[in-house]
């Protein structure tokens, strides 16, 4: 880890951010926005060339920086991350569970399989829970953190041959109140963002209009928002939709 030396309007020097899924989409937006903030950023995914293309990137900013592969579905790979971290960068302060796909969450319920419901809401829900698990006693100890979880419009709403995707964003809303309730008085924020929908390589219900859904920097800008929130309060939920309507 090198030495970096931010300008003091740098409102989040100082702070570790762990970013999951943090190579691509919305997860390298908000990496590259916290970094911009002056944050040291950790990001994680499975695909180990495009993460290691989005350090390289986060590095020219210029940010501390570390990287490594896993699988936020499997506790021992996530306390590995953890442990990396904290040994490169320092105890974490900010966690951005980020992690989700859509596919095979989208279709009629009769057709989905069993491996279909495991892998979305293993992906989508499990992982947030593990990975906030494993960060959580870290920060009870310090007293202070944040916890950011990305959820979706379809954690509010429901529509056709979306029962695996809703069923993961639904829970995620749930695991996120509980959490919030559970850890403030260790002085931790745990808050969840809604986006619609987002113009990413995610794997969605089809093509949308580009001018009438959200960019991944929209997403990053409220994930900015809530870590920059005054130390006295904090904003448990964020619904965020594109100004045009689809």
């Amino acid at each position: 880890m090198s030495s970096i030396r931010f300008p003091e309007d740098h409102p989040l020097r100082g702070q570790v951010a762990l970013v999951t899924g943090g190579s691509r989409g919305i997860g390298k937006a908000v990496a590259m926005k916290l970094a911009q903030l002056g944050a040291s950023i950790s990001i994680c995914a499975r695909d180990s060339q495009t993460l290691r293309a989005t350090a390289d990137q986060l590095l020219v900013i210029p940010a501390n920086v570390f990287c490594q592969p896993a699988d936020v579905t499997n506790p021992s790979e996530i306390a590995a991350l953890v442990q990396a971290t904290e040994k490169h960068l320092g105890p974490i302060t900010l966690l951005v569970n980020n992690v989700g796909i859509g596919n095979p969450g989208f279709g009629p319920v009769q057709e989905k399989s069993a491996d279909d419901w495991d892998r979305v809401l293993d992906t989508n829900l499990k992982s947030a829970f593990l990975v906030s698990r494993a960060v959580a006693p870290l920060m009870i100890q310090r007293r202070r953190g944040d916890i950011i979880n990305i959820s979706s419009l379809a954690g509010k709403n429901t529509f056709a041959g979306g029962a695996l995707y809703c069923a993961s964003k639904w829970g995620l809303q749930g695991l996120t109140g509980c959490m919030a309730e559970d850890l403030r008085q260790f002085g931790i924020r745990v808050s969840v963002i809604c986006p619609g929908s987002v113009a990413t390589e995610f794997s969605g219900r089809g093509p949308k209009d580009p001018s009438k859904v959200l960019t991944p920097e929209d997403v990053a800008h409220a994930v900015a928002m809530l870590a920059l929130q005054g130390p006295q309060s904090f904003i448990s939920e964020v619904h965020l939709r594109p100004v045009a309507k689809p």
